[in-house]
C-alpha cells in the first residue's frame, strides 16, 4: 500500500470535498481518499504509487488545483 498527501488550491467546504474525493477515488488502485478542506491536503491511499499526472487531471476534473 502507498500513501501519499498532495496539496490542493480551492476547497473551502464539504461539497468541494465531495468532488475531489469522488473523481480521485475513481483512478485505479486507490483504495481511500481523505480530504482535510481547512489544510487544503488530499490524503490517497492506494495499492501501489500513482502518477501524479492521472491525480492531477482527477483533481481538475473536480474544479480545483493541485499544488504538490
Amino acid at each position: 500500500m502507498a500513501e501519499t498527501t498532495y496539496t490542493v488550491k480551492g476547497m473551502s467546504c464539504g461539497h468541494c470535498a465531495s468532488s475531489v474525493t469522488e473523481e480521485v477515488s475513481g483512478i485505479a488502485g486507490v483504495s481511500a481518499v481523505n480530504v482535510d478542506v481547512a489544510g487544503g491536503k488530499v490524503t490517497v491511499t492506494s495499492e501501489s504509487p500513482l502518477d501524479v499526472q492521472a491525480v492531477d487531471a482527477a483533481v481538475t476534473e473536480a474544479g480545483y488545483q493541485l499544488v504538490s
